[in-house]
């Protein structure tokens, strides 16, 4: 899958990006080089369960999900946010196809260790790779509401954006992605001043997190980052999306936001 590459974006941030941003995934697709985008969604999802009179609870992170909380996260993730994705790639001229993990089995899942605890979350155990290449071959760019289905096609699961992205990635054969936020990228201070660091290993990043270097918000979006490293993924890059041609620079001249590396 030499022609694509894997883009992870939470639903809220792929909202507020700029028309530049979708004008620069047209470029790309217009070249042969196309997407293939996981999104999340968290904060809609705890807005709409809020609105239903549902609670949010979460361990360690992880939305606490039994049948009634997996109709919201379905409904939110692979309806409203997958389509508004699917609508603004359009927009742009661009050709988009807006799927869940459970269509066509893409993201088959088990239950995380800690199901007792957290209930209907999976991990991934198998993608779809045949599927996601035929979504590509045809030129549309794949767009993917991580909602996962059981191995019996009967369970749904709910999992982790950053988690599905980083299986999407490996199952394709993918080593490099990009995890676009609102920030630069990870930052450092050097001699009083605020700066990007070009590149940074998971080992460094459990030490910034440990020193207090990396702190409040940034730490889950690194966290978050760090969760793509799996499988056949060698490296992540988090972009700021606003910045322009932000997808071109970082997939072909380097030089922008900070590459996380294995080690």
């Amino acid at each position: 899958m030499s022609n694509c590459f894997v883009m992870k974006c939470g639903g809220s941030t792929l909202a507020a990006l700029p028309k530049l941003f979708f004008d620069d995934l047209k470029r790309l697709q217009a070249e042969g080089i196309i997407p293939v985008i996981v999104h999340g969604g968290g904060p809609a999802i705890s807005d709409t369960l809020g609105k239903l009179g549902i609670e949010s609870e979460f361990v360690n992170g992880l939305r606490k999900t039994n049948e009634a909380v997996l109709d919201v996260v379905e409904m939110v993730l692979a309806g409203q946010i997958n389509k508004e994705i699917v609508r603004k790639i359009q927009l742009s001229g661009a050709k988009a196809l807006g799927l869940s993990g459970v269509d066509g089995h893409l993201i088959e899942a088990a239950p995380v260790a800690n199901a007792h605890e957290i209930g209907l979350v999976g991990d991934v155990t198998q993608v779809n790779a045949e599927l996601v290449q035929g979504i590509v071959a045809m030129g549309y760019i794949p767009v993917i509401a991580p909602v996962g289905i059981g191995a019996d096609g009967g369970q749904r699961y709910n999992i982790n954006a950053d988690t599905a992205a980083g299986a999407v990635a490996s199952h394709l054969g993918v080593e490099r992605m990009i995890v676009v936020t609102d920030v630069p990228g990870i930052m450092k201070t050097v001699d009083g001043e605020k700066r990007v660091l070009p590149s940074v290993t998971v080992r460094e990043i459990d030490e910034m997190i440990a020193s207090g270097e990396i702190y409040g918000g940034m730490i889950p979006k690194v966290r978050a980052a760090v969760q793509c490293i799996q499988g056949k993924v060698r490296e992540v890059v988090i972009v700021n999306g606003a910045e322009p041609e932000v997808l071109s620079r970082a997939l072909k001249d380097g030089g922008i936001g900070t590459r996380i590396v294995k080690g």
